[in-house]
């Protein structure tokens, strides 16, 4: 080895011990007769000290020509400091040396290695090997690590066996868009990048591997933001002769267990809230329950009063905003037009005071009296000092947008503490979803997804209301996981895809092989997969998964450190039987 040690494990116990260290120059200080070089790898950062008098001229204009980020290796003696540094591990060493030796200089880099720099995302997204030095970005990546070592650790003690599926797969209409890739031995045929390994994990339970699991890469190729990547990874998991509980339990054990480990939180109870609850009360399938300010339904107390917004109102839903009474008229007029604004889409707001008084004061007290918004407020729980918002319009609008209030509420408040963690399970999905733009009924969560039993009657006379055998564990308002109980028996599967508009032909060019296995003995079988990016960001307190990937794309999708997707040779193209007219 070049190195005795790292940079950042030597302490008082080490002085007097001979040392030699290797890594990158932080910085240098130069006082003329005495130089410190601040030395530093991923372990940490130790002080080097040459003074003039104990080395030779010739060392100490080494080390006055060093620059930042060139490679060196030093030998010397570890020395107790005079001035010690209490914000760094080493800081009570720094190492006198003897010898000093440049293994590679560096050019200038383009942004400041530190914690704070003074790089923008592009510049250090292309150079992004320049960026995985600084400490906060390599502190996130070691917790992803950490992240994967203790998934492996819980499921290897709860006899999963981690199976390795393909990645050159098989095309299918269902889900997000494919990445596909053409074969060069098989003339107009293509490949697919799995969006999950899905039917292969299925076939892993027909084949009696009964508690499989992978950390695996996926792929889809769809619209980008802060917490979608083109290749993401997942905790893909499995289990053969198991209920939907049994599965629920499972992996609560496994989200304690890396809350516990890696962040030494312990969580507390997993409730249970079906998705139609979810929607009426909080808008959406992912609640964030760290806070209360659940949506009141109040058609029955506000309607028929002649404020026509609200009596053409499909669904007239309130918010209570505990303690924000005294929110300024200048601050509800930013909210109304918040709410305003193209991403939400509603027409207006309607808010109404509870004044410390008892008195209330609305924005439609031209049709309301104080009787009347007093039942407002006892529907909603309103004390003196609370402010109520209101939103109307259909139901499926005005839900999601009060949702959206409701999270910038909790957000302006303080509510939502990123120290505190609230996990549920959403149940009871529905099983298929109704697509206006094909016009047929789409699975929400995949085509494999089982319907509960009680339910399958309604798959030929109201398809929309058939529930799913599926659930998401949610935290925080990040769904972190989400699976279902599988089909495991052909006529099922195959009633499933009539419903969603696949022939007998369809079905069999696309899934023959899984419908044939399902015949040689499929155990009933459901699994889960866990979205493991957003996970690590969760765990590292970030809303972007990107600095928990080594070498994330951009919101466009583009590596802009190695420059792809790029164009390839027309001799290229032409292997793989692809003609381009653009």
């Amino acid at each position: 080895m070049l190195r005795t040690h790292t940079c950042g494990e030597l302490r008082i116990a080490h002085v007097g011990q001979s040392v030699t260290l290797c890594g990158w120059v932080q910085r240098v200080r130069n006082k003329g007769g005495i130089i410190w070089v601040d030395l530093r790898d991923r372990y940490g950062l130790t002080q080097l000290i040459l003074e003039d008098g104990q080395v030779s001229s010739e060392l100490l204009d080494k080390a006055a020509s060093l620059g930042r980020e060139f490679v060196i290796q030093a030998q010397g003696v570890v020395s107790e400091r005079f001035s010690k540094n209490d914000k760094i591990p080493t800081g009570d060493i720094e190492i006198k040396i003897q010898s000093l030796e440049v293994l590679n200089p560096a050019k200038v880099p383009p942004f400041i290695i530190e914690d704070e720099t003074d790089g923008g995302d592009e510049l250090r997204m292309k150079y992004r090997y320049l960026d995985l030095r600084r400490n906060v970005v390599r502190e996130k990546l070691q917790l992803r690590h950490r992240m994967m070592q203790e998934t492996r650790r819980y499921l290897d003690a709860q006899q999963f066996i981690e199976v390795e599926t393909p990645v050159l797969i098989k095309s299918t209409p269902e889900g997000a868009r494919d990445f596909v890739v053409p074969s060069r031995v098989n003339a107009g045929e293509f490949y697919a990048l799995p969006q999950s390994p899905q039917t292969f994990k299925q076939l892993l339970m027909v084949s009696g591997f009964d508690r499989y699991f992978q950390i695996v890469k996926c792929f889809r190729d769809e619209d980008l933001r802060a917490d979608r990547q083109p290749e993401f990874t997942q905790i893909d998991c499995e289990m053969s002769f198991v209920s939907q509980e049994d599965i629920l339990s499972t992996f609560e054990g496994l989200a304690r267990h890396l809350f516990k480990n890696v962040k030494g939180v312990e969580l507390k109870d997993f409730p249970r809230m079906t998705f139609a609850d979810a929607m009426k009360y909080y808008g959406n399938d992912k609640p964030d329950t760290r806070f209360d300010m659940k949506f009141v339904e109040l058609n029955q107390v506000a309607q028929g009063k002649g404020f026509g917004i609200f009596d053409s109102a499909e669904l007239i839903i309130g918010i209570n905003a505990q303690g924000a009474a005294e929110y300024t008229r200048k601050q509800l007029d930013e909210l109304t037009e918040w709410v305003k604004r193209p991403q939400i889409g509603a027409k207006g707001l309607v808010y109404v005071r509870y004044n410390t008084d008892g008195t209330l004061k609305s924005t439609v007290d031209k049709f309301f009296n104080q009787e009347d918004l007093k039942a407002w407020a006892d529907a909603m729980g309103a004390k003196p000092g609370d402010l109520m918002l209101l939103l109307s319009g259909d139901t499926a609008t005005v839900r999601k947008q009060m949702s959206e209030l409701r999270l910038k509420m909790g957000e302006d408040l303080g509510l939502r503490d990123r120290n505190i963690f609230k996990p549920l399970w959403v149940i009871d999905f529905p099983l298929l979803e109704w697509d206006e733009e094909t016009k047929r009924y789409h699975a929400m969560h995949h085509p494999f997804t089982s319907p509960k039993t009680e339910d399958i009657p309604l798959l030929d006379t109201d398809p929309g209301k058939v529930r799913a055998n599926a659930y998401d564990m949610v935290i925080n308002g990040v769904e972190v996981g989400g699976g279902s109980i599988r089909i495991h028996d052909r006529t099922t599967q195959s009633l499933m895809f009539k419903h969603l508009g696949f022939t007998p032909e369809e079905a069999q060019k696309q899934f023959g092989f899984l419908l044939e296995a399902f015949e040689f003995g499929a155990p009933p079988h459901g699994g889960i997969a866990f979205g493991f990016d957003r996970l690590c960001a969760m765990f590292g307190g970030s809303d972007s998964i990107r600095d928990y990937i080594a070498f994330p794309k951009n919101n466009s999708g583009r590596d802009v450190m190695i420059d792809s997707p790029s164009t390839i040779a027309d001799e290229q193209l032409k292997e793989l039987h692809i003609r381009v007219n653009i």
